[in-house]
């Protein structure tokens, strides 16, 4: 028997734009289903558990179950119950991710760690000026992930690494990434799924978080010319995907059926 085979599809940008399917995508869900590819639906979402996620991509035709979606948010809490399981943590994050966070003490004041998530108007000045006294005095700093920016219907937003990078520069602390594009990420995921890195997939439409990360450890790289996909970015980034391709419609000709184990 070889190594277990897995296919990740990215969510936000690949599936879904503001929780509207993309045209195929519930298909070709099915159809890789149906190759026999084991699925996880991996997110840096922040705005809402993965619960909560999973029936909005039902509700959109795309059948997942609860634990096929993989979070930042789920990754933080376990990174934060081994690394820091005593830490009183100032939560900055637009959404309601609690449910995922289980494990992690979430304070208003006392805090000894700063906990990032996503960006949204309910974070204001005075909540980066706390974490950055908090950082000031020692705190970890560490962040669920750092996207730029996201798309919605409304067109592109900026999303908490826009700010993140200013926290890091003004108090000389580095953010410990866990969401894409840390490489932990990818590896808990495969390690959930029993799966070996060379022999599974990684479909994005970031060339960088999604595309790229995933081949620095050891994965084939698909990125879809949906969602957040722009040309330039392409041609300004680091490396090359395995594959371009024009949607997730087109990945299961692409790959096919899952090889024999």
């Amino acid at each position: 028997m070889g190594p277990r085979r897995a296919i990740l599809l990215d969510i936000d940008g690949v599936l879904t734009v503001s929780w509207r399917a993309f045209p195929g995508a519930g298909a070709a869900v099915e159809r890789l289903r149906s190759l026999g590819w084991p699925l996880a639906f991996v997110t840096n979402t922040t705005s809402l558990p993965r619960r909560a996620i999973a029936e909005n991509l039902r509700t959109a035709g795309i059948e997942v179950a609860d634990g096929e979606i993989f979070t930042a948010p789920r990754a933080a809490a376990a990174f934060l119950r081994q690394q820091y399981p005593e830490a009183r943590c100032l939560l900055l994050n637009s959404g309601s991710v609690e449910a995922d966070l289980e494990g992690v003490n979430v304070v208003e004041s006392d805090a000894d760690l700063v906990l990032t998530g996503g960006a949204g108007p309910e974070i204001g000045y005075d909540d980066w000026n706390r974490a950055f006294r908090l950082l000031l005095k020692g705190a970890p700093l560490v962040a669920m992930q750092r996207n730029l920016s996201w798309v919605t219907e409304a067109g592109p937003q900026l999303d908490i690494g826009a700010f993140l990078a200013g926290l890091e520069e003004a108090s000389g602390v580095k953010a410990i990434v866990i969401g894409k594009p840390a490489a932990e990420f990818y590896s808990a995921v495969l390690r959930d799924l029993g799966a070996e890195a060379t022999a599974s997939i990684m479909v994005g439409d970031d060339v960088e978080s999604d595309v790229l990360a995933a081949q620095a450890v050891g994965m084939r790289g698909i990125l879809v010319r949906t969602g957040k996909f722009r040309p330039e970015a392409l041609e300004a980034a680091a490396g090359r995907p395995d594959d371009v391709i024009d949607s997730v419609a087109d990945v299961p000709p692409l790959v096919g059926p899952a090889p024999l184990e």
